[in-house]
């Protein structure tokens, strides 16, 4: 059943009406559970739910009068009834999978709605990758909406991307069946200073009567937020401690804390609720960025909901940050998010509500996923060819495209150098002396060298400096053609060679991440639509996965999740370091610095 297919309340207001007056029978019982109803904080003993047409009809303490000859019967056997869990901000491309597959990793544990961004698939493929992306999420039996991107380049000027959006084509998107809102609004100091452009994409978002989402990425808590919030956005996901939460919510904004494969911004937020008290409803759990092997043997909003939990959060609370918080900011209150009638039958049963074992999950009520597996079919998108071959290098790469001449007559340097920061998106702006032998800067110690190189219109470039945290030993490079957010190539190594490997590696296989030492190649995962997603099984994909992080630690780096750290190296919307197609990038005053900033 597809999402333009499902039914609408109106549709089937009647039938609904006459199963919860005992008129009519309904298509699925779901018999005595406990109901914990997300509108009251309540969890209530010995209830049933009666389902007809893929919603809820009937929420009470006996729905015998519901039942029919055809009638399903689902036994609860006492576990709690929970709704299906919806995240309030992600990114499909980051799983390294297409909505589909995505799909399919994340039923089993729970999600049932996703409000996905396809920003990375837009850098490269424009407003048709978005449409294909969207059109793929509505095949699927769950809830995918998509937000139309906002910011493709993500900060004008200072990169190049393969396409860009415009406020023309945010207007178009609106009209389309799946479109939600705006995806997060990157260029906050574009918002702060009244662009244009920016405040064109919001209009016609808002004239649309839907949500403009936010990412307001500085720490700067004075004008400049207020500024942006002024503009418009009424989310945001970038908060990293307490104080930011709260700026969020006083503003009259959603802060979204997320725990991803790598951002763990709930714990350092949700003191907000738990220590300063604040109210909830403002709240929204979400994951922003997981890759296929979190998805596959960690969970998706159920490893949130339970973190949430174990940072001190009420079990309760933490599930209306993951259910009718979400939807109610949506504007889906009516449609989705908790277990009332004329809402989707997305239904979990549970029988812990802190340990959160996901043992049934209901979707549109078909039972699409029990103990673990999966019981329902994700549909393919028919992906067209040029989807398929996006990775253009101009060339092939040599040593030579990697070195970094010093200054002539110069024996050491001092350099810029982007600081890795565990288990957060942004970076610290570092400085560092480095040698020189034969005129060339040498990395040392734990720096390495970063290059991004041009991959959508075939131009060769490539840009060079300094990266510090991942730990590399030996003579190594990595490379992705995963690259927050103009998805060029990112190569990370210690050794020019190895790094000219691993970059024409992935212009042979049409992109994906590679990692190669001593010459060999130790891991790879192919991602061949936009160089960015496989539309292999998951299961596939997070081997994969996990064979390149045990290859990146057999190379000395022991960070979490990495590879994620990895891919972000050129995200130039957030501080405080970042490189882009045109150079170093400082992100605080967002200029191109010098990557040697003096030498001797």
């Amino acid at each position: 059943m597809s999402e333009i297919a499902f039914p609408s309340w109106p549709d089937v207001a009647p039938q609904l009406i006459n199963v919860a007056a005992g008129r009519a029978p309904a298509d699925t019982v779901v018999r005595g559970g406990i109901w914990v109803n997300v509108h009251t904080r309540e969890v209530l003993d010995h209830h049933d739910i009666a389902i007809k047409s893929g919603r809820i009809a009937y929420v009470g303490p006996d729905a015998s009068a519901c039942i029919g000859p055809e009638t399903k019967i689902i036994e609860a056997k006492g576990r709690y009834m929970i709704p299906g869990l919806c995240d309030g901000h992600m990114h499909i491309e980051s799983g390294m999978l297409t909505p589909a597959e995505f799909a399919r990793a994340v039923i089993p544990h729970g999600t049932t709605t996703m409000f996905t961004d396809p920003h990375e698939i837009a850098n490269v493929l424009g407003l048709e990758g978005v449409r294909l992306m969207h059109d793929e999420a509505l095949m699927q039996p769950v809830n995918i909406f998509t937000q139309m991107p906002s910011c493709a380049p993500s900060a004008p000027g200072l990169e190049t991307t393969g396409f860009e959006i415009t406020p023309e084509d945010v207007a178009e998107a609106m009209s389309w069946p799946g479109i939600i809102g705006l995806g997060e609004m990157m260029n906050f100091p574009g918002v702060a200073n009244a662009d244009p452009k920016m405040l064109a994409e919001i209009a016609a978002t808002q004239r649309a009567g839907k949500t403009v989402g936010g990412h307001y990425a500085s720490p700067d808590l004075g004008p400049d937020f207020a500024a942006y919030v002024a503009g418009g956005p009424a989310d945001d996901h970038e908060g990293t401690c307490e104080a930011d939460a709260i700026a969020r919510v006083r503003q009259g904004m959603r802060s979204m804390m997320r725990l991803g494969s790598a951002w763990y911004d709930v714990e350092s937020q949700i003191t907000a609720i738990t220590e300063k008290g604040l109210d909830p409803r403002n709240f929204i759990l979400c994951t922003d960025d997981c890759h296929s092997g979190t998805l596959v043997n960690d969970g998706h909003m159920n490893r949130v909901v339970r973190h949430a939990i174990a940072c001190g959060c009420d079990p309760l609370i933490a599930l209306q940050m993951a259910t009718i918080n979400t939807a109610t900011h949506f504007g889906l209150e009516r449609d989705l998010g908790s277990l009332t009638p004329g809402r989707r039958a997305d239904i979990i049963l549970t029988s812990d509500l802190t340990t959160l074992p996901i043992e049934m999950v209901i979707g549109r009520g078909k039972i699409i996923a029990e103990d673990g597996e999966i019981k329902v079919d994700c549909p393919h998108l028919d992906w067209p060819e040029h989807a398929r071959g996006t990775v253009h290098l101009g060339h092939t790469l040599n040593a030579k495209n990697f070195e970094i001449s010093a200054p002539d007559g110069a024996t050491s340097v001092t350099a810029n150098v982007i600081g890795v920061v565990e288990n957060q998106a942004p970076t610290k702006a570092l400085q560092a002396d480095l040698a020189v032998k034969d005129g060339l800067v040498e990395p040392t110690q734990d720096i390495c060298q970063i290059a991004l190189v041009e991959r959508h219109r075939g131009t060769g470039g490539v840009t060079n400096a300094f990266v510090s945290g991942f730990g590399y030993q030996g003579k190594m490079a990595m490379a992705s053609t995963v690259a927050h957010d103009s998805h060029h190539m990112i190569v990370v190594g210690t050794d020019h060679e190895q790094m000219a490997l691993a970059a024409n590696r992935l212009g042979d296989v049409g992109g994906g991440v590679t990692l190669f030492k001593d010459g060999a190649e130790q891991a790879l995962v192919e991602l061949p639509i936009a160089g960015l997603m496989s539309d292999s099984p998951a299961t596939e994909v997070a081997a994969k996965a996990e064979a390149l992080g045990a290859a990146m630690r057999a190379c000395g780096c022991d960070l979490n999740n990495a590879y994620m750290q990895h891919s972000l190296l050129a995200l130039v919307v957030i501080p405080e370091l970042r490189i882009s197609d045109l150079g170093l990038i400082d992100v605080r005053t967002f200029k191109k610095i010098n990557v040697i900033e003096a030498s001797e």
